[in-house]
């Protein structure tokens, strides 16, 4: 039975959606601009600096902060309110992979494909989840992390190899069993959350880096 979802948490997804033109920029921006990779993680620091400039005019000026809730704040979930939200963390592992993607053209690729899977396999997740979740895994639903799984496979096998330039970087074909471990990492670490000791890791944060890591490894 299908649950109705909540309207801020749909159009959070689709924010995340548009958030597509990051991992793009990190793999296209050095043809597209005529920079060179490193210049571009510059650039993305910068755009790091800005974001977390953002939270925290949102977190200590009135004005501001009145202006940004109004705005954004049926978007925010309750936890976000008074820390980071999920987008600067999102803008964070966007800079670490540019800065992975300094390291080569397989780096580059690698990293618009982690980046790229969480920020798509992260909203099925929810919405698979919110609306025929049963099945809960702490916070999230097994349901959510399976269709976070297929569409995660079906990218990679399916749809990145068809990206320009993205075979010629990544050094080759995209194997079966690949995406199957590409899909099944980015569920699992977005099924899974990371803490150290009582620390509870951001999975915007550490999922598209590890991701990157891992298509690095078996490609």
């Amino acid at each position: 039975m299908f649950k109705p979802i909540p309207s801020e948490e749909v159009y959070r997804k689709l924010l995340h959606v548009l958030v597509i033109i990051l991992p793009l920029g990190v793999f296209y921006g050095p043809s597209l601009f005529g920079l060179d990779r490193t210049s571009l993680a510059v650039l993305s620091c910068f755009l790091l600096l800005f974001s977390i400039l953002v939270e925290f005019l949102r977190l200590k000026n009135q004005a501001f902060g009145a202006w940004f809730y109004s705005t954004f704040g049926s978007m925010l979930r309750e936890e976000e309110r008074l820390n980071l939200t999920g987008a600067t963390y999102v803008v964070a592992a966007t800079f670490l992979c540019a800065c992975i993607s300094s390291l080569g053209e397989a780096f580059a690729a690698s990293s618009c494909l982690g980046l790229t899977l969480f920020i798509l396999g992260d909203a099925a997740a929810a919405l698979v989840g919110k609306s025929v979740g049963q099945i809960r895994v702490g916070k999230k639903t097994l349901e959510g992390a399976m269709g976070c799984f297929l569409l995660c496979f079906l990218l990679s096998y399916w749809v990145f190899p068809m990206l320009p330039q993205f075979l010629e970087k990544w050094g080759g074909g995209i194997t079966l069993y690949q995406a199957l471990i590409i899909g099944a990492s980015v569920a699992l670490l977005e099924l899974f959350p990371i803490k150290i000791g009582s620390l509870r890791l951001n999975d915007n944060l550490y999922v598209p880096v590890l991701v990157a890591c891992i298509a690095v490894i078996i490609r």
